[in-house]
């Protein structure tokens, strides 16, 4: 069991050569490699969504797939289900919504430990506490007995305490060198036959077109990409953000129990399978024709092949879940009175009051007094 657990301690300690474990696959449409598929779409220019596509001169450019910011939020979820979901406290928010009570767990928030979700609850204070506990003595230990995930994905606390931790798992998958597509289609309408005969009106605005009663055409529209290069994922976990994460002062057994349980959790994100159904129109698969690439990275330049399996990953994050003790089940309620009030606030006065400490109703009540 020791044996184990000191694995990766020559990656955790002070002074460690290693920077970084890296890993490079490539990736093809479940329709082949000629399939095409569908990037995301973003507010290009004026508004008007595109593609994000970086030209880097006639013949080449690269195409964004996925983002860091979505495959996060891809890989985070894994920790709500078996057999990880042991890894990490299960943190859930009650919400009233329409006079029903909803839960909504933390892993789902989308500023994680600083959503607004977990600000305007009964937990705000203890969060704001484990933020305000990292700024003072770089005490990570509070914030990750609450919400771990948040010192794997990264997390700013933009609103209150100013803090911002790295991510220490990065993903991002792109497409090289794609050509553009269009396509056209058109909604008929049998309602509006119905009505007007076979002279039905066909536009694409006003009340006929809202409601289906009007022949709707839809021209030269995202028909996504054909990739001519390849399509690639490629994600770093940074050592280097690890070792700089510890426990109070003089508490180096601390130190090296929270180093080994924040890499766990990143080595299992890292290592596993992962369904890439990103959006409709793109769904990819693992090139089989193309050995994912390993990598450990030392300072010096040098890059060693490693082997990570994920079964063996997830025993070693087993373990160290269990030595580091891992609160099983954290409950709080949202208040919606309190977001209303602080809502309700003039914008100078909100941010004052944000960055003064934690949002209870006593503290409103005070800073209003001032």
């Amino acid at each position: 069991m020791n044996e184990l657990l000191e694995k990766f301690d020559y990656w955790l300690k002070d002074g460690s050569e290693i920077a970084a474990i890296t890993m490079r696959r490539r990736l093809e449409s479940v329709e082949g490699k000629d399939g095409i598929i569908f990037p995301p779409t973003y507010p290009i220019e004026n508004n008007k969504a595109g593609y994000n596509i970086d030209e880097l001169n006639e013949k080449s450019n690269i195409c964004q797939i996925d983002s860091v910011g979505s495959q996060a939020n891809r890989m985070e979820p894994i920790f709500m289900h078996a057999p990880y979901s042991n890894l990490v406290p299960n943190v859930s928010i009650k919400a009233m919504v329409d006079g029903k009570e909803r839960s909504v767990n933390i892993l789902e928030a989308g500023h994680r430990a600083a959503d607004a979700i977990i600000r305007f609850s009964t937990l705000g204070p203890k969060i704001h506490e484990a933020f305000q506990t990292i700024k003072n003595i770089g005490d990570a230990s509070l914030l990750a007995k609450i919400a771990p995930t948040s010192l794997v994905f990264g997390v700013w606390d933009s609103q209150s305490t100013q803090i911002k931790l790295p991510r220490i798992l990065r993903s991002v998958i792109r497409a090289y060198n794609v050509c553009e597509l269009k396509r056209s289609a058109q909604y008929t309408t049998i309602a509006g036959e119905i009505l007007e005969g076979p002279d039905v009106e066909i536009t694409t605005k006003g009340t006929k077109a809202e409601l289906g009663l009007a022949h709707v055409p839809a021209v030269r529209t995202h028909g996504g990409v054909l990739v001519q290069g390849e399509i690639r994922q490629e994600a770093s976990l940074n050592l280097v953000a690890v070792r700089t994460l510890a426990a109070a002062p003089d508490r180096d057994d601390d130190t090296l129990k929270l180093r080994r349980y924040i890499l766990g959790l990143a080595l299992v994100c890292l290592t596993a399978p992962q369904e890439m159904s990103l959006r409709e129109g793109c769904q990819l698969i693992p090139d089989e024709t193309f050995v994912a690439e390993w990598k450990l990275v030392k300072h010096n330049g040098k890059r060693e092949t490693i082997s990570l399996l994920h079964k063996d990953v997830l025993d070693y994050a087993t373990l160290a879940a269990n030595t580091y003790g891992v609160e099983k089940n954290i409950l709080g309620e949202f208040d919606s009175k309190l977001a209303n009030q602080v809502r309700n606030l003039q914008e100078k006065d909100r941010k004052a009051l944000l960055r003064q400490g934690p949002v209870t109703n006593e503290t409103i009540k005070k800073f209003k007094k001032s």
